[in-house]
Formats: structure tokens, sequence, C-alpha cells
């Protein structure tokens, strides 16, 4: 299994929170959304273990199953089809979470995430 780790799971991976060891573990692939790497990065800035966080960051990305994935002209398709689909709904999400589920979509992968708001997102399978 190919598992996206939302920003929040990333965060609770390392807080050695059991149900992201558990799905980490399962998975054969770990992919970080660009959108959560720019995320990590931002919260890093904004924190007082820049360095900490920045060394912890870069040894996750080093193992032989984490991969990154950037948004591209295919990932536009999905985030199309879902920001219209959320609007008909009259449920949005932020946009970065949007970006986030369109890569999901377009790898074929798990998502692990602690946010609600994926539920008005069927089709996003989530761990």
């Amino acid at each position: 299994m190919k598992l996206a780790l939302d920003t929040n799971a990333y965060t609770a991976l390392f807080r050695h929170d059991r149900r992201a060891l558990e799905a980490t573990q399962a998975a054969t692939e770990v992919v970080l959304p660009l959108i959560v790497l720019a995320e990590l990065r931002a919260g890093f800035e904004a924190g007082s273990l820049t360095r900490q966080n920045e060394a912890r960051l870069e040894r996750f990305l080093n193992k032989p199953t984490a991969r990154i994935v950037a948004p591209d002209e295919q990932t536009t398709f999905h985030y199309a089809r879902m920001w219209n689909q959320l609007r008909r709904q009259g449920t949005p999400l932020p946009q970065n979470d949007l970006w986030i589920a369109a890569l999901v979509l377009q790898h074929n992968c798990v998502l692990l995430t602690y946010d609600r708001h994926f539920d008005h997102l069927p089709q996003i399978p989530r761990w």
C-alpha cells in the first residue's frame, strides 16, 4: 500500500502516535505531498526547533520507502473535479488540502490524516 501523509499525520508519527506508526509500518511506500512538505517547513520556521525538525525530516525523506510527490498537469484534473464536487455539496476544503487530495488520487495512495473535512471526499481512501 502507498500511504500519503497529511501534515498532522507526519507530526503524529514523530509523536509516536500508534495509528500513525501502524500505518507507516504497513505501507510499502510513504508519500509526502509537496504541499505537506511546505506546510511542515513553514511550521519549522515558526518554531524554536527548526534545525532539529529539518534534520528529522531529512532522515525521513532519505528512507528508501519515502517519496515526495508534486502537482503536475494531471493533478489539476483531479483538483478541478473535486473542487467542483465540493462546491456543489457546499462543503469547501482549504486549498492546500484540496491539492493534497488531488495528489492522493493521482498517485493511488491511501491518506493518513486526522482532519475530518476529508470526509466530504469519499473517493479519497483513508487509513
